[in-house]
């Protein structure tokens, strides 16, 4: 693994993230959700947005669009008080729409991450920096990962920062990186340098359906998120499903001990073996809008499904105060991300969907993203983050230590590393509608 003078080893991380230092992480996300809101701006904030690629339907697109030309937002159209003041593209393909963005609203695009970063001189220049390295053509390593240059791009960002002697907020596209110590570098840089860093997906803050919310301290005991979609891609959409709801529990996270990943019918054996995750599954499955079960008018049953579906993907993760997480992706049977949440005691559980709008209407709206660039602007005006970086960091992990697993042939994989113990915020980031 690539190390450095700023990269944390296994032990120290452990050490560091676990027991007492649970603390000081609180302690640095309540202090950057305490930083004096910014004056009401007479103009708008410069950023810098550094991506893989822009072509159609790319995250990169959707991005750039809201930034540029605006987003519906409360019932209105959304002007962001952001500027696209530089823009990195690291490729350029057939498709590429960012050139013609670009030209159309004079908009810069520079050669290099440190010149959109600086406009071209010597210094930081932008407010806010936005890095969007999803899609793309890339290099996969051999457990398949793509090596999405994320943390490449924000060592660079760091290194503009510190030469700068000025940190800006700083937002990542979905999980960290590919490589554990790569995502605690990263944050460990963002406390280090003492700038607010958001990063994940649409999934923690898009519309719920129910529109409920986990109340901060709930006693949960377990929590399932049925999706769909490939690893290393759509696993952390689930991962975060499950996750934004589960920090919530009474004690707050704690992080998570062991991750074993399993592929095909033995899936479904592991399902029949654990009777509340078994319940989890069909409360998370009765609240999507697209499963193609065995009649129209009913869920599929445990049995139809042996027979009938037989390349599932499950992650299932062993936290270390006990609690459990069960992420089922279900290409083919569902095209939503549903949850459902086990309460301690009386047994009730609390399901919703995190509402996606799907094909066709995914092809042209993709509305999900409304929120999220929305708090990004929040973030950039205000210095306030909607929720601890942890969250992401254990999920990226989470997602490293799955596929291990699966190249392991579904070993059980254990995670002392991902000892990442926090606290969530008094206030939910979800779109409430």
């Amino acid at each position: 693994m690539k190390t450095s003078k700023l990269a944390w080893t296994r032990r120290q991380f452990v050490s560091t993230v676990g027991s007492a230092a649970t603390a000081a992480f609180v302690a640095d996300a309540k202090a950057f959700s305490a930083v004096p809101k910014a004056k009401e701006n007479t103009g708008k904030r410069r950023i810098a947005l550094i991506a893989t690629e822009a072509r159609k339907y790319s995250h990169a697109q959707h991005f750039i669009d809201r930034v540029l030309e605006g987003y519906g937002w409360q019932g209105r159209h959304h002007r962001p008080q952001l500027e696209l003041a530089g823009l990195y593209m690291d490729q350029f393909n057939e498709n590429d729409l960012s050139r013609e963005r670009a030209s159309r609203h004079r908009v810069k695009i520079y050669p290099t991450v440190e010149e959109a970063l600086t406009l071209g001189r010597s210094k930081l220049a932008v407010d806010g920096v936005l890095i969007i390295a999803e899609h793309g053509s890339y290099p996969r390593n051999e457990r398949g990962q793509t090596r999405y240059p994320r943390h490449e791009f924000f060592q660079r960002t760091a290194k503009v920062f510190e030469e700068s002697g000025r940190a800006v907020p700083v937002f990542n596209d979905k999980h960290l990186s590919t490589d554990w110590e790569e995502c605690v570098e990263m944050v460990q840089t963002a406390k280090r340098l003492g700038f607010p860093f958001m990063a994940g997906s649409s999934l923690p803050v898009t519309w719920r359906i129910p529109s409920i919310d986990m109340p901060l301290g709930t006693p949960l005991e377990e929590s399932v998120c049925v999706c769909y979609g490939t690893i290393d891609s759509y696993d952390i959409h689930g991962l975060e499903t499950a996750q934004c709801m589960s920090e919530r529990r009474a004690g707050g996270e704690s992080g998570v001990k062991s991750v074993q990943a399993i592929r095909g019918k033995a899936v479904w054996q592991m399902l029949e073996e654990r009777k509340n995750t078994q319940k989890l599954f069909f409360a998370a499955l009765s609240r999507s809008f697209t499963c193609r079960g065995r009649y129209s008018t009913a869920l599929p049953d445990l049995e139809w499904l042996k027979d009938n579906h037989e390349h599932p993907v499950a992650y299932f993760l062993e936290h270390f105060d006990g609690f459990r997480t069960s992420v089922f992706l279900l290409t083919g049977l569902v095209s939503d991300f549903t949850y459902a949440g086990l309460k301690r005691g009386n047994g009730e559980i609390v399901s919703c969907q995190m509402y996606l709008p799907m094909p066709p209407a995914l092809s042209t709206v993709a509305d999900f993203f409304n929120p999220l660039v929305n708090h990004i602007e929040r973030m950039i005006l205000n210095h306030v983050v909607p929720y601890p970086v942890e969250r992401t960091l254990l999920t990226s992990g989470m997602v490293i230590s799955a596929i291990e697993s699966l190249y392991r042939g579904h070993a059980l994989v254990e995670t002392p590393h991902l000892k990442v113990a926090y606290k969530a915020l008094d206030q939910s980031s979800f779109w409430r509608a």
